[in-house]
Formats: C-alpha cells, sequence, structure tokens
C-alpha cells in the first residue's frame, strides 16, 4: 500500500513539474497567451494551495508581457498611419480585452499572504473606434472589388464584408452587397449527359444522375444545373460522357454435391462386447445415440449476368471553350441468384446450402434495368468527383 501510494505521488509530482515546464518554455519563446492559458487551468480549482504560487507568478508574468507587446504593435501601427492597419489595431484591443476577461474570474491571488495586482485597462473607446475605422476601410475596399472583371475579387469582397457583419452587424448595406458579390462571383455550371454506347440509355438514369438536389452538394461559389436558365451566363460546362457499356450474356453454372454425415437417429441400448446391455448403479440400462449414415445428392444453379458502364467527366471553360480538367468513370453491377434442389436426406447437408433449397429460378433482369442499376455507384463516382475537384 506505501509502495502504491508513494508511486502515485511521484506521478503527480512528475505531471505537475511538467506543466510548469511547459508555462515556463511558453514564456520563454513568447507564446505568452498559451502561458497564460495553462496557468489559469491550474488555477481555477484551489488557486491557495502553496503549491499553486509559481503558477500566479508565471501568470502575471505572461499577462504582463502580452500586454506591452500588444500595446507596443498598437502604438507602432498607428504611428504608421495606414488606414489597412485599423483592422489588425481592432482584433488586438478585443485581444487586449479577451485576455483580461478570462483572468478575472480566477482573482484575487495571493502569494505569502499578499494580493498579487494586475494593471487592467477599459479599452472600450478603443474597441468601438477602431471597429468603425476598420469597417470604413474593408468596406471601401470590399466595394471597389466588385467593379472588377474578375469573379476572385468578388469573393474577396464577399469575405470582406462578411468580416465587417461580424464585427460590425448591420453597418452601413454590407448585407446587399454581400448578396451581390456572392452572386457575381459564383460559377454556373451547366451539366449534361452524352450517351457514345449505342445502347439505349433508361431515361431515368439520366435523370436520376443530374438530380443535383440529391446529390447533397454545399459549394458556396459553384452552382450545377442540368437545365439551361435563360438570364445565367454559364461558366463551365460538365459533361458527362458515357462511352461504353458491357453486358455479359445470361449465364447458368450447375454443380453437383453428394454429402454424407452420421447423425443421432434415436436411442439404443449399450451393450458389451459380449452384447449383453450395460446398466448403471442403479441398475437401469444405459442408452446412447443411435448413429446413422444419411446421404443427400445436392443440385446447385447460379444464374449471372453482369454490366459494366464507363466514360469519364468532363469540365470545359465555356469562356475558353478549352477542357479544363476530365476524370474517368466505370461503374460495374453483378446480378447473382442461386437456387438448388436435392435428393436424399437433407440432414447431410450443411446449413449454409439449405438456405438455396427455398429459392426458384428467376427472370433474368433485363438490360435496361441492368444499366440503371448502375447509377447509384455512379451517382457517388460523380459526387466524388464534384466535391473534390475545384473549378478556381
Amino acid at each position: 500500500m506505501k509502495k502504491q501510494l508513494l508511486s502515485i505521488l511521484s506521478l503527480f509530482i512528475l505531471c505537475a513539474c511538467s506543466s510548469s515546464k511547459q508555462i515556463e518554455k511558453s514564456l520563454s519563446s513568447g507564446n505568452y497567451d498559451q502561458a497564460i492559458y495553462d496557468a489559469l487551468n491550474k488555477l481555477r480549482t484551489n488557486k491557495d494551495k502553496k503549491g499553486k504560487a509559481e503558477y500566479i507568478v508565471m501568470l502575471h508574468e505572461a499577462y504582463n508581457k502580452a500586454t506591452e507587446r500588444d500595446l507596443s504593435s498598437v502604438d507602432f501601427l498607428k504611428k504608421d498611419n495606414n488606414p489597412e492597419n485599423y483592422i489588425r489595431i481592432y482584433d488586438t484591443y478585443v485581444n487586449l480585452d479577451n485576455r483580461q476577461e478570462r483572468i478575472k474570474p480566477v482573482l484575487p491571488l495571493y502569494i505569502n499572504g499578499k494580493e498579487v495586482k494586475f494593471d487592467f485597462n477599459n479599452y472600450s473607446s478603443h474597441i468601438i473606434s477602431f471597429k468603425n475605422d476598420a469597417s470604413q476601410q474593408m468596406y471601401k475596399t470590399a466595394s471597389s472589388l466588385l467593379n472588377s472583371k474578375n469573379k476572385l475579387d468578388y469573393r474577396q469582397a464577399y469575405n470582406d464584408f462578411k468580416e465587417i457583419e461580424t464585427i460590425n452587424p448591420n453597418f452601413k448595406d454590407v448585407r446587399q452587397l454581400m448578396d451581390v458579390a456572392h452572386a457575381k462571383g459564383t460559377d454556373f455550371v451547366l451539366v449534361d449527359m452524352v450517351n457514345d454506347t449505342e445502347k439505349v440509355i433508361p431515361q431515368r438514369l439520366e435523370d436520376d444522375l443530374l438530380n443535383f438536389s440529391t446529390y447533397g452538394l454545399n459549394n458556396l461559389w459553384t452552382v450545377y444545373h442540368n437545365n439551361a436558365v435563360n438570364d445565367v451566363n454559364y461558366d463551365y460546362s460538365m459533361r458527362v460522357n458515357l462511352r461504353g457499356i458491357s453486358i455479359s450474356p445470361e449465364q447458368i453454372k450447375e454443380r453437383q454435391i453428394i454429402k454424407e454425415k452420421q447423425i443421432a437417429d434415436g436411442k439404443k441400448n449399450l451393450l458389451d462386447a459380449n452384447g449383453n446391455q450395460v446398466k448403471d448403479s442403479l441398475g437401469n440400462t444405459i442408452q446412447v445415440d443411435n448413429l446413422k449414415t444419411v446421404r443427400c445428392e445436392y443440385y446447385e444453379s447460379t444464374q449471372f449476368k453482369s454490366v459494366q458502364v464507363t466514360g469519364n467527366v468532363e469540365y470545359i471553360n465555356l469562356n475558353t471553350k478549352q477542357l479544363e480538367d476530365a476524370f474517368p468513370i466505370t461503374s460495374e453491377f453483378v446480378f447473382q441468384h442461386i437456387f438448388a434442389t436435392s435428393r436424399g436426406d437433407r440432414r447431410a447437408l450443411e446449413t449454409d446450402l439449405l438456405q438455396y433449397l427455398n429459392n426458384q429460378r428467376v427472370p433474368f433482369p433485363s438490360e435496361s434495368q441492368m444499366i440503371y442499376d448502375t447509377g447509384e455507384d455512379l451517382k457517388a463516382q460523380l459526387k466524388q468527383i464534384i466535391n473534390s475537384y475545384s473549378i478556381r
């Protein structure tokens, strides 16, 4: 028991030393906020214990150094007098305020009965002032991007407007301009299917493949249409080319298996070597299983038919009329049905064979049905291509 307690105590001391070393490492490397985070975790419980004093010291040091660094950074950015720095100044003031708010819940903190003082400041006026300055500057920059002819600029404008909405909700007409930037920055893709297989593609398969509402796509900057909309200028064409369909002939493979097995068929009296009945201590005749060899002839038929659809997906830039990229697609569907008959005692058969004795021969699916049955796999491949391929 003493050894166990000693081991637990040693482990506790080791963990405590490891934590303090980690905080010291963060301090020495200038990662002050990480040091503050780790120290606060240690002080949220039993903060008045003597062993917590070192964490209080490190928290105080990290806070002072972080505050000094941030205020120096703000002073430099202000002197630079560049409007592009307004958002950085605003973010820094927010970080200064948030850092104070994280520390306040553990206060007051004491070392040897003396309170450790933290110099807190009220940054609210600075935050409000630079929030408006930053919003105004980003608004100006983002609005100018709306005059561009480049969709990537529209997307940048959208992100800038979104950031304004985050820090300064309902600023001017930002929400309306976000919609404008999104509309201008969106790529519209017209999807169609080309059948070069010399076989008839079921209409429902084409409808399913081009029904993008079932794909669960969620792309902010790309919209797919399977029917052209009059007032939309399409940027890309996504062409699903089905180039080959191979269908195997209908096949029935047969096999015969003969099984023999010893089974228990009732009970019989146990006899000794002389043919006399063997009895137990009470004089009762001992009975044992009556083993019997049974035999069964098993006739199995397997119906088989398969189809393979091959093709590719092409992305064509409608502005340049150039092929941007192409991806192969291949899907296979296999129809297989097993049925069987038997002659003899079925008790000789394994359990996995018995299930087929209840089956009957079924009609082979049509070519049209087989082609349609490849659809789910083709849809999965199309979805993967769409999700993994970045148009821009």
